[in-house]
Parts: C-alpha cells; structure tokens; sequence
C-alpha cells in the first residue's frame, strides 16, 4: 500500500525539491573535439623536445609559434593552465569551492572583464590579438584531444581570456593583494596621511607592511669581465610549481622571432629570458603603487560617500559567485561591488576604503612583452619598455654590444609631490585622485655604470651598481615611492664586490652560488640577539651557544654549523614572506636545538642532511637558504625531520656574449619539463644537476636543436 506524505514530511519533500531547484547549477557540457579543434587547422607548428623535453617552437609566422607553445606547455601542464583560465574569468569557485569565492570576488572588484569589455577592441593592436588568438586555438587543439582532461564548462578557451590573464595577476607582482588581504582583515589599522598646506607631516598610526617577494638579477659588461666576455644571470625566484612557476620553451619564426626563456602557465610569449643580441632578467620591485583612501560614508544614505563637500553615490554592480557544493549543485551567492571615483571600494568592520593601483584599467601587458619578444638591440628594447604597461618589476639588461643596464620600471602614478604618500589618503578630495602616470623619462634607469656591473636583489634602485654612479634619493620626488630596503642578497653584492675587482666566469658563479648571511643583515642580527643570553646556567644550550657562535654565517651542503644557525634565523628571514610572525630570538634557538634532537639526534648534522630537493624519487641535499644569493625556500619545519625546498632558484640561465658577438648559454630549472606527469623521464631528470649547481647548455639554433631531438611533431598535423 503506497504511503501519501502529509503534514511535515511533504514540507519537508517540498523543502528539499525547492532546495535542490536552487542549487541546481551544473556547468555547460564543452563543445565537441571537432568545434574545439576547427581552427587549428590555420596553424602549423613544428614542436622539437631536446634531450630534457625541453620544447622548441618554430613556425612560419608568429602566431604559429604562440600556437605551438600553447600545445607543448598544455601537454605538461594543462591542470594549471585551466587553473590559471578559471581564475582570471573569475569563475574558479564553481571548480573548487568556497576557498576560492574570495578571489572571483576579486576578479570582479577589480573590474578586470570592466577593462576587457571597455578596451580590447580598440586598445589591443591586431598582431597581439592574434597571438592571443593563435596561444588560444592551441588549448582548444589539446582540449579537442584530451577530453577528460579538460574542465567542464572551461572549453573553448579564447584570445580575450589570455589578455585577461595578464590584466588579472600583474598588479599582484608589486603586492596588490597584500594591501587587498590587509583592507579585508580584521586587524587593519588606518594610516592617514595630513594636509601638508597645514604645516603638518603624515604620521602612521599603525606600519602599513607590503610582502618583499625574491629574485636575482646580475649583468657583467665585457669592459668588468676581464675576459672581455659580457654575461647575463637570469634568476628569478618563484615557487617551484603553480601558477607562477616557470616553464622553459624556446619560440622562433621566420617573421624574426628567436627567443628562449620561462613563461608562466597561460602566457603566449616569453616573460624574461634572450634572444641572440640581448636578453632580460626580472625582479620583484616594492614599490609605493598602491594608494588606499579612507571614504566618509553617508550616515543617513550608505550607498553615498563624501567628494569635495558633497555627497556622491558609489556606482553599484553585482557579482555572482557560483560556489561548487556537491557535483551539479552550487550555492549562487550574490555580492555587492561598489566603486569610487578613486577606484574598488572595500568595506570592512573598520572603515571603508578606496583603492587606486598601478596597472587599474591597464590592458597592454602582451602588447608589450610581446615587443621585448621582438627587440634586437638596446634601442628596440627600450621602445618596448616605453610602451610603460607593465605596473612594476625591475629589468637587469645585457646585450652582445656589452651593454648592462638596470631599470626600476614601474608605472609611477602622477601623485601630488607636496603630500607624503606612505600612508592612507583622505578620500574626501578630488584633487588627491591622481590621474595617469609619470612618463618613462621619470623611470629610474642606470645605462652602462662605470663599473660595468648592475645588478637587483629586490633592494632599493639605490645600491645596482659596484661603482659611484649609483642613483640617488635626491634626483627623484618622494611621491614616486621607490624602495629604501637592502635584502641580505643585496648585502652580500655589496660585500663581495669593490668596483674595480674583474669578474669573470667564476667569480659570477661564485656571487650567484654565494649561501652567506651578511654583516649587518637580520640574520647576523639575530644570532648576535641569541649569543648574548647568558646560558651558562643550561649546559646542554650553552655548548649549542658555542656552536652557534662558530658559524661562518654560510648554509653550504656539507656545513655542521648551518643547520643549528639557519633553523634559529629561518622564521625571522621568512616573515616578510609568510606574514606570520616570528618568534623571539631565544624562543627560536631553543626551538631549533630541539628539533634538531629530536629529528637528528645531534645539533650539527650536515645542512643537507636536513636541507632537501625533494622530486618524486630523487630526495637531495641542496646548499643555501632563505634570501641567500643560492635562494631555497622551505615550505615549513616538518616532523620527517627535512625541510623540502618548495620555493628560491627556479629557472635560472647563464647568458654570454664575446667580443666577436658569439653568443652561448647554459640553464638549468630544479625539477623537469614535465611538470605533472610522474611517470615522465622529464619529471625530475633536471633536479640532480640543479641541486649540484650545474648546468644544461642551451640549445639555440636550428641545427643544434635537431641534432639533440627526441621528439619532432606538429601538433594537429601528426
């Protein structure tokens, strides 16, 4: 006999259905593999992996390259690749939960599809729309083969989501979302900066603190080598895998593009490497490009803040966030964006706020590294650097005419010069909402130093140079908020190099390998903090004490000394990093012997005994340490009783010109090119020179990449 449902439980039935109508919010079906793969056939591409399946990317036109790129850095990587997709649409919610609404929200409080929709069609020249198209089809292409591989509802990807990409994540690389994740917090203290008219100073009620990110730059003209070679180290420092770990490709054309170096995942040309007349490597700049203005909301009207004495409505959009719950089913959370006439707003528990940025509403970020791509002499690279898109991030240059340069590029806002900027803004002035930038003549630049040697290390443009033409604090306004810091990498430059001393081959590899703490730096404070605590009262620390005091300050491999120090200092190098904060001096050397005992039975096992390159099967030693010259970041103390790299030296590369042109180049990345898959012989074939410091020569030309081949294939075609 069939049971009617009455009274609660048809409620609750109907409850249930309603519920599950709601959140019912599956993701579109892709396209099929012959739509997906239909335009690939306007592209040939020739795809030849090297002996480390390294892939080098040659076709007709430029467009063919960015589309074989596209295929090859897909084949190795296309889980991040659609990461990096989801997140700039800002749809990465509906794929992997609640963790990631809070940066779709930021998508949209951004504006980021505001810029799309306001300036691709008329600000993206044709040839740059057509590399984004060319990069796009590719994915379609592997999408088209990998089915299962790819992402409901993410096929087709397009031109505009690879432009997107860039206008998403490059205000990020100055530390956007740290002023973002600061506002957002619950413990955010204003810092409100005065009218100076009033005779008075900015004062910080509270430190305003930005995350330093890491990375190495060093050039060596021919006139410094002694040898009359000029080199070129490209070093950046970026995690080890995710979204902004480097991938080598090698790219050429018959149209003139001949280029090696590291993308990131979703990038269609190369972001810092050389061609065979110049080459670039990048750092992380700190500077001030992020301006946060303390609004006065209406108290009787909310959607109403206060402008030159009047109040004025916010303009007001919805977000939609679609938040993955349980297969087919997300909750659609709805979320107010309101923007200024200073730009985003945020409301939080302690104010409300406007943020103005470098790089707001900017939309040539390709364009230009897609000019760099092309540049062959130093005047080509610095009209490409002209074009003054990119929002930050230093440039150390070198090129076969035994030209170094070092440039603190940034788009510098056009800020009023008579008010200190270094704190929040009174948002109730039209006059303090600076428009537009500096121009690239403002840019702090230093061309070939007497020295023949620049160099960055994230630490102040004032000290990139060995000689005494360095830049200086008095030739720029204030308002422009260039960095003031030395970072121990730099400390040890300063150390290790006089102006005049001749640095050849080895002695560059010397600096780039260097692993000491240097005088001054805050990790030789720190210890100095620790040696003088009077332990004799605790033998056991005392005699660690001693040991601690005959440290050399040097984290190489085979050093008794290095574990006990680096442990003691690790957590107060990395703060800046991690935000977390340290603790005290002694806390941190109790904490390290400790460990050490517990994990190594004794105070002075070898550094890499503790210190590891950890990939699949390969587990090993590796010198250096957090903002050392040889730059190696842990993820954290584990309990196994290692500490496994996870971040520092990724990409690096060895670029030389001699005196007749000739160009040669070694590099080496810490794991392999095959970047997912384990059961690839490229999974981590690289690590072993990597942690031993050695190198892979470059494959540069044509006939040297054929003669090294494993693999030849154009993708599509066969």
């Amino acid at each position: 006999m069939k049971r009617i449902l009455t009274g609660a439980g048809a409620l609750l039935l109907i409850v249930l259905i309603g519920a599950g109508i709601y959140l019912w919010d599956p993701l579109p079906a892709n396209p099929s593999a012959s739509v997906l793969a239909a335009n690939a056939a306007n592209y040939d591409a020739e795809v030849i992996r090297d002996e480390f399946g390294v892939p080098h990317i040659h076709g007709a036109r430029d467009t063919d390259a960015a589309f074989g790129l596209a295929y090859a850095h897909a084949e190795d990587d296309f889980e991040t690749i659609q990461e990096t997709v989801a997140a700039g649409r800002g749809v990465m919610a509906h794929y992997r939960g609640k963790d990631a609404a809070p940066l779709d929200y930021i998508v949209a409080l951004l504006g980021v599809w505001d810029t799309m929709d306001a300036r691709y069609a008329a600000d993206v020249p044709d040839d740059v729309k057509a590399i984004a198209e060319a990069y796009a089809t590719g994915l379609n292409l592997y999408a088209a083969e990998n089915p299962k591989a790819t992402w409901r509802g993410l096929a087709p990807f397009t031109a505009e989501d690879v432009v997107a990409g860039f206008v998403f994540k490059t205000p990020f690389f100055y530390g956007l979302d740290e002023t973002l994740l600061h506002l957002f917090g619950e413990d955010y203290t204003q810092a409100i900066a005065l009218d100076p008219a009033a005779g008075r100073k900015a004062f910080m009620i509270g430190p305003k603190t930005m995350a330093e990110r890491g990375s190495n730059g060093i050039a060596v003209s021919a006139s410094r080598a002694g040898d009359h070679v000029t080199r070129l180290v490209i070093n950046s420092h970026q995690p080890l895998s995710g979204p902004v770990a480097w991938y080598e490709a090698q790219i050429s054309s018959d149209e003139g593009l001949d280029i090696t170096g590291g993308i990131f995942p979703g990038t269609p040309v190369i972001l810092h490497g050389f061609n065979a007349n110049l080459g670039w490597a990048n750092t992380v700049s700190a500077q001030d490009l992020v301006d946060t203005y303390v609004l006065t909301v209406n108290p009787d009207n909310a959607n109403q803040y206060k402008l030159d004495g009047e109040w004025v409505d916010f303009a007001e959009s919805t977000a939609t966030l679609h938040v993955k719950l349980v297969g087919p089913f997300a909750l659609k959370v709805k979320r107010k964006v309101l923007r200024s006439a200073h730009g985003p707003v945020i409301e939080s528990k302690h104010g409300t706020y406007a943020v103005r940025f470098s790089g707001m509403g900017e939309i040539r970020q390709l364009e230009q590294y897609y000019r760099l791509n092309k540049a062959n002499d130093m005047d080509g690279f610095m009209t490409a650097m002209s074009l003054n898109a990119l929002p930050s991030i230093n440039y150390i240059y070198a090129d076969k005419d035994a030209n170094v340069a070092f440039i603190h590029n940034a788009q510098y806002p056009a800020r009023n010069d008579d008010w200190d900027w270094s704190g929040d803004m009174p948002g109730d002035r039209s006059d303090l909402i600076w428009q537009g930038y500096r121009p690239w003549s403002d840019v702090p630049k230093l061309v070939n130093p007497v020295s023949g040697l620049v160099y960055n290390s994230n630490n102040t443009p004032y000290s990139a140079t060995d000689g005494p033409d360095n830049l200086r604090a008095q030739d720029f306004p204030q308002s422009m908020g260039l960095q003031t810091n030395q970072s121990n990498r730099s400390l040890r430059m300063i150390e290790l190099t006089d102006g005049k001393t001749p640095i050849n081959e080895p002695d560059l590899l010397a600096l780039k390998f260097d692993t000491a703490y240097a005088k001054g730096s805050e990790a030789a404070e720190l210890i100095a903090r620790v040696l003088e605590i009077d332990w004799s009262q605790e033998p056991e620390m005392a005699e660690a004490a001693r040991r601690l005091a005959a440290w050399d300050r040097k984290m190489n491999a085979d050093s008794r000394y290095a574990a006990l120090g680096g442990l003691t200092v690790l957590r107060e190098v990395t703060a800046k990093y991690t935000h977390l904060p340290a603790p005290k001096p002694e806390t941190a050397f109790r904490e390290a012997v400790e460990w050490l005992t517990v994990h190594h039975g004794r105070i002075d096992p070898e550094w890499g005994e503790v210190n590891r390159l950890v990939r699949g099967k390969a587990s090993l030693p590796i010198s250096g340490a957090a903002d050392t010259l040889r730059a190696v970041y842990p993820e954290a103390m584990g309990d196994d009783g290692e500490l496994h790299m996870t971040a520092g030296d990724t990409w690096i590369a060895l670029v030389e010109w001699d005196a007749s042109g000739h160009q040669a180049a070694r590099v080496i990345s810490p794991y392999g090119s095959a970047t997912l898959d384990k059961a690839s012989p490229h999974y981590a074939d690289q690590a072993p020179l990597f942690a031993a410091e050695e190198w892979r020569t470059a494959h540069l030309t044509h006939e040297d990449v054929v003669a090294n081949a494993t693999r030849t294939y154009h993708p599509g075609r066969d």
